[in-house]
């Protein structure tokens, strides 16, 4: 039966937790230098059996930009992390018992929506290849469709859209919690700040990377500038060289570039439900939920995103609830036991 990690001990969970190393080819020599091989955080429900014939459903949950697998562990005074939220439900018995595994997607730049990218790498291959094939080989999971879910926050909720988008049949649900959407409203009024702070830089993407990275403290509008090149080095990547990047405006003027800007929309998933309905249409629950105060606008693109499923025939449950973009992690504790009890079980 299962012996729990001094880890898991010190989370105070009834199930384990367990830190495996994926190796990928599909990250190997990404143009910022990093790691192909990536942590992978696997929580264990109580009365796991390695030796047993139970099988169990998995739930992948993605972290959000500038999150990884480390701060989904980690643990703060008076909140509750997606592992113990997780361990809770089940031993409260608002659902059955599943695997948890978070997936890491940080890169250099913050993070990689999950996308493939010629500068990146290729993160949802990377996740729906070698992550869930991992999972499978080395835990007793059910390694079909219907056995699995994919969730996440933010920019985590986005790559949860995108995976059930690009890749269907390997997730049966998703689960979106403030995702990134319309990106109109999401991106677009960043723009002028980022153009004037890499204006100091000349406009040079790397000087602006070498000065960020220096620092010790970084201002709000120099994380919102990393964030903005994050999501062109997932969106808008012009080759496989470092900081080789097209950017969604001037970098002289700040003028909008409505070229550049339409690769980004070519990921934004509200734009994607019209061309997407077959893939949308074969998953047994769409879950969006988005604070009604959200700093990103993320609740419209939410809204969007459910009316327009809603116009394609289908069903979505999307909740709306008074908050901002953060520290909203206790919306697991709704959105796991919505998953769970969708998906099959031994």
């Amino acid at each position: 039966m299962l012996e729990r990690s001094s880890f898991a001990k010190v989370l105070g969970l009834h199930g384990d937790v367990r830190v495996d190393f994926v190796p990928s080819e599909a990250l190997a020599g990404n143009a910022l230098g990093d790691p192909s091989e990536r942590p992978l955080a696997v929580y264990l429900p109580p009365h796991y059996d390695t030796l047993g014939s139970r099988r169990y459903p998995v739930l992948y949950v993605l972290h959000g930009y500038t999150g990884d697998v480390a701060a989904l562990l980690g643990s703060r005074p008076w909140e509750t992390n997606v592992f113990q939220w997780i361990d809770r439900t089940i031993g409260d018995g608002q659902m059955p018992p599943a695997i948890l595994v978070a997936v890491d997607g940080f890169t250099r730049l913050g993070g990689s929506q999950y996308v493939d990218s010629v500068h990146n790498g290729n993160y949802a291959t990377y996740t729906v290849r070698d992550v869930v094939g991992h999972v499978d080989r080395a835990y007793r999971t059910i390694p079909a469709e219907g056995g699995r879910a994919v969730l996440g926050k933010s920019s985590g909720g986005f790559g949860a859209m995108h995976l059930v988008l690009e890749h269907p049949g390997v997730f049966s649900a998703f689960a979106s919690h403030s995702g990134d959407a319309y990106f109109r409203y999401a991106h677009i009024p960043a723009f002028p700040s980022v153009q004037r702070t890499l204006e100091k830089h000349g406009g040079d993407i790397a000087s602006f990377v070498a000065a960020f990275e220096g620092q010790h403290k970084r201002t709000p509008t120099e994380y919102v500038t990393m964030e903005m090149l994050g999501y062109a080095a997932a969106y808008s990547p012009r080759s496989g060289t470092a900081f080789d990047l097209d950017l969604p405006f001037d970098p002289r003027t700040g003028e909008l570039n409505d070229a550049v800007f339409a690769r980004w929309l070519a990921f934004d998933p509200t734009e994607r439900v019209a061309s997407h309905t077959a893939e949308l249409a074969r998953l047994r629950l769409r879950y969006l939920d988005c604070g009604r105060r959200d700093e990103y606008g993320l609740d419209i693109g939410a809204r969007v995103m459910t009316q327009r499923m809603r116009d394609a025939g289908l069903e979505v449950r999307h909740e709306e609830f008074d908050d901002d973009h953060r520290n909203v992690g206790y919306r697991y504790a709704v959105s796991l036991p919505a998953l769970a009890a969708v998906l099959d079980t031994e």
